[in-house]
């Protein structure tokens, strides 16, 4: 990152004032000095005090980067950033220091060497104890806290976080003081100041994914499936190993009233064909899976020169949030929006500094369908043991071009269930499979609502087995106002469902799968899939990447 500009934080004389003083602070816990700190420095006089950090008086701090100034002659202060190498911010507080109250308390003792008194308050259940003293005549502190009690020396938060100072001066320079005069309001400035600290990619804003003959695409976005799919590339930066990634969708109903099936996922483009060029061709010209029930699922399971959909988030859509609020009940005020937000800095090794194609569907046949944004969001993490990954895509049997002809995830019926078969080029050690799994269709006896084991098999040995099921779905009742309801008191979305709820994640799991040699492997997933009954109809959406060193 870059650093900020000496000038800006030039030295100059304190022509009118005698007494200036630089205080340095270190930062303690349970008794240990924090290693590799930045220590506090707090320069203060009579009418003014800046509080910053060593490394941003001397030029050399990473943006972001924040001082405060306390204006002694008003009892106000500046919160000031320096958001990159052009571009700075403040906002001013006249109100907060005067509100600041303590317990003064009998205690003393000697802190290099001044008398100090002891205060002490309570700030968000934390009991802060502030020692300071008065034989400087000037007053400042570490932090915003205690600005008025004297020069702090010593803060101690909870008994165990110490911050402390090290070496009281009295010096000639003084940091300038910035230009003050375009202030803004603290909730802007605080939003500002915290989404300059992470990097946010826009993939998707207010885009509608309806089942409609209209949908089109655009210039940058491509819409498939009737619309019930769209797709764009995005150039991705450099993400360092150790970083954390996340993806984020925001949901509302723009007419459909039913819960959908909601996928956010990459399209692989490291082999000759491509779910791309499914979407673009037909389905009939991705690679097929035969499982010998009669059946043919297209582009579902990797071979030599197809590589599967990967699934960044699957998410769930509510019954009819915001479009259907206008249904009323009692005591209920139903949510705006959905948020899905999920980690996904497994996958890191897949969009690093790479154009990647990234879509979002959500399946449905409704004209109005839904509105989405969706974005990624990187987090930089300078100190990490975390070691470089590989990633290699295995299956997807979520019909993301349900809506255009492609197979439900019904394999299962037949003993060989799914079964995908890989070629490793060199040795991957500590291998995981990332596992997302939920159960659809039918009505009480659907394995939507039945729970059944899956079973996972590495080169014919069983490797794991679990009963993938959500309990949880009443908890989300607010984002569901379309949900019917039964005689028996409960909400369609109450109930709970093979590893998903109405208006909510459903989080991958991690199988250890250990080191892997090169050459030929099988993976198969095994699910007692209902049978049919009637028109109703079980299937599972299963998707599955090997992570591993």
């Amino acid at each position: 990152m870059k650093k900020l500009p000496f000038l800006i934080f030039m030295m100059v004389y304190g022509i009118s004032f005698s007494q200036n003083y630089k205080i340095t602070y270190l930062k303690s816990s349970n008794g240990s000095l924090i290693e590799n700190q930045d220590p506090i420095v707090v320069f203060t006089r009579s009418d003014i005090t800046q509080i910053g950090s060593q490394n941003i008086f001397n030029g050399k701090a990473d943006f972001p980067n924040e001082t405060t100034i306390i204006d002694r002659k008003t009892n106000s202060f500046n919160q000031v950033a320096n958001l990159n190498a052009t571009k700075t911010i403040h906002s001013k507080d006249s109100i907060s220091l005067g509100k600041q109250t303590f317990e003064y308390l009998s205690d003393t003792q000697k802190i290099l060497g001044y008398h100090c008194k002891k205060a002490k308050t309570i700030i968000n259940s934390n009991t802060i104890e502030l020692w300071y003293t008065d034989e400087l005549k000037v007053k400042g502190a570490p932090t915003i806290l205690g600005q008025n009690l004297g020069l702090v020396i010593e803060m101690v938060r909870n008994g165990n976080f110490v911050i402390k100072a090290t070496k009281v001066e009295e010096i000639k320079l003084f940091p300038t003081k910035p230009d003050l005069s375009k202030s803004i309001d603290m909730l802007t400035y605080k939003d500002l100041l915290w989404k300059s600290r992470f990097t946010t990619i826009s993939v998707f804003k207010d885009q509608i994914i309806n089942f409609s003959d209209a949908s089109k695409s655009s210039d940058s976005i491509l819409c498939f499936a009737n619309g019930t799919i769209a797709v764009r590339k995005i150039k991705i930066p450099e993400i360092k190993v150790g970083s954390q990634i996340f993806v984020d969708v925001t949901e509302q109903s723009n007419g459909d009233a039913y819960d959908r099936t909601g996928s956010f996922f990459i399209i692989p483009t490291d082999k000759p064909i491509s779910f791309l060029d499914g979407m673009r061709n037909g389905v009939k010209t991705l690679p097929i899976y035969n499982n010998g029930n009669g059946k043919e699922y297209q582009g579902m399971v990797v071979n030599a020169t197809y590589s599967p959909l990967v699934e960044l988030m699957r998410f769930f859509t509510p019954f009819g949030v915001k479009q259907y609020n206008t249904l009323q009940l009692k005591d209920k005020i139903w949510a705006e929006n959905v948020l899905y937000r999920q980690d996904v800095s497994d996958l890191r090794s897949l969009l690093t500094n790479q154009e990647v194609w990234i879509g979002i569907n959500i399946g449905n046949y409704d004209k109005g369908g839904h509105k989405v944004s969706a974005n990624i969001t990187i987090h930089t993490e300078e100190e990490s043991k975390a070691i470089a990954s590989q990633v290699v895509p295995l299956f997807c049997t979520n019909n993301i071009m349900e809506m255009a002809g492609q197979e439900y995830g019904t394999m299962f019926n037949s003993d060989k269930g799914l079964e995908v078969t890989f070629q490793l080029d060199k040795p991957m050690k500590n291998c995981k499979l990332r596992y997302i799994t939920t159960g659809h269709g039918g009505w009480e006896n659907g394995d939507e609502f039945v729970p059944k084991k899956n079973t996972i098999l590495l080169d014919r040995k069983e490797v794991f087995s679990f009963t993938p099921w959500r309990q949880d779905c009443g908890s989300y009742r607010l984002s569901n106002p379309a949900s019917g309801n039964f005689p028996n008191g409960l909400s369609s979305s109450d109930y709970s469902r093979s590893n998903w709820c109405p208006g909510t994640v459903t989080n991958p799991i991690f199988i250890d799968l250990g080191d892997l040699e090169a050459g030929i492997h099988t993976l198969q997933i095994k699910i007692p899939q209902g049978l049919p009954e009637s028109t109703s109809f079980s299937a599972w959406n299963v998707s599955g990447v090997l992570i591993g060193e």
